[in-house]
């Protein structure tokens, strides 16, 4: 059976590093004998540029028709003038409601031959190796009412936090299913001393616990689950917590691997679809000078391979193969020591994108 795959590279760094992902897809899927078709189309600034729209209805028809989605960054500053609803980020907040990409996987794993390049101690991140799984379509991102209006004379600026039920019920089972499969741990972020809706949240995940007898279960407030995150982070297997905490949180865990040019993200819906994607953003200020770090985006085809395609041989193989290429010293710009050795070489987007093709070999 052939997977259709949709190729978005949007915006900065995204149609750098998105071809050599494309590339490495493309190598696995021939190696490990599956059948993809690749198409590609416009998302974020650039389709804002040629259609007026972060999110043509081309794009989203064609997403909503793929197995997965591969999206390399939208954004920038050509377009932060432009109103709130008009700006590229819509586009990604379109195709994550559109598709109902309602769980967000993001690993905080450090590769070993990083471990100095992390902001803490070595002793403290070595075998680091937390996912964090946040909701990704409810929260106080989607909630509604929203806006700015004028009360009394002064601007007042308002958006809701709501979650029902079955929201929480659904990401919290999918969290739990991950842990099962890992070390057997989760971890419910809230903010239940405060917040109403965080205090449905954890009554909820609590009730869904009685179906995974084998998941320790245990709670945090969110303050401080981000300290913990930065003084014992191997104490964490599996986090999850809702839209605006899973985005702070998972940026916090992005510094302890020593580089957001290192982390990929997995957006799921239901079904098994998803969309992949490295969490670094656009990063203008170095796109088109060969750069960028591409094993972001290369890892986000491991996550799409094996939450999606139904290969995790080739997952598996991708993961190998980027940890050989950084245990044989090659490093991009952000990962790479400020007074290297002799052991390290610096490379650029293509010819670390080389690196890994040569090792699937």
């Amino acid at each position: 059976m052939t997977q259709r795959i949709l190729v978005l590279p949007g915006d900065g760094i995204g149609p750098e590093v998105v071809p050599v992902a494309v590339a490495v897809l493309e190598r696995v899927a021939d190696r490990f004998d599956f059948a993809i078709e690749l198409d590609s189309a416009l998302v974020g600034g650039k389709a804002i540029d040629e259609t007026g729209s972060p999110l043509p209805p081309e794009t989203l028809a064609k997403a909503a028709e793929s197995r997965a989605v591969l999206l390399g960054a939208v954004g920038g500053p050509a377009w932060d003038d432009l109103p709130t609803l008009e700006r590229p980020e819509r586009g990604l907040l379109g195709l994550r409601a559109g598709l109902e990409l309602f769980a967000n996987l993001r690993p905080a794993i450090l590769f070993e031959p990083l471990a100095e390049a992390s902001s803490l101690k070595s002793e403290l991140v070595a075998n680091l190796d937390i996912l964090i799984v946040r909701e990704l379509t409810g929260g106080i991102y989607f909630g509604e009412p929203r806006g700015v209006e004028v009360v009394d004379n002064e601007r007042r600026g308002f958006n809701t936090y709501v979650y029902t039920e079955h929201e929480i019920d659904r990401i919290a089972r999918v969290a739990f299913d991950l842990a099962a499969r890992r070390g057997g741990r989760l971890c419910s972020v809230d903010k239940a001393n405060v917040l109403e809706v965080t205090q449905l949240w954890r009554e909820v995940v609590s009730a869904a616990a009685n179906d995974y007898p084998q998941v320790e279960l245990g709670h945090m407030y969110v303050d401080n689950a981000a300290m913990q995150l930065v003084r014992e982070p191997k104490q964490f297997d599996v986090i999850v917590t809702g839209n605006m905490f899973g985005d702070i949180l998972s940026d916090v865990a992005a510094m302890l691997t020593g580089s957001l040019g290192m982390l990929p993200s997995a957006s799921l819906a239901a079904d098994g679809s998803g969309l992949f994607e490295p969490v670094h953003g656009s990063a203008p200020d170095i796109a088109g000078q060969d750069k960028a770090n591409p094993l972001a985006t290369i890892l986000s085809v491991a996550m799409m391979c094996r939450y999606s395609l139904d290969a995790p041989d080739a997952a598996d193989a991708i993961e190998t193969a980027v940890h050989q290429v950084l245990a044989a010293g090659f490093r991009t710009a952000d990962i790479c020591p400020v007074s290297p050795g002799s052991d390290i070489q610096r490379v650029g987007t293509e010819a670390m994108g080389r690196c890994v093709l040569e090792l699937l070999e």
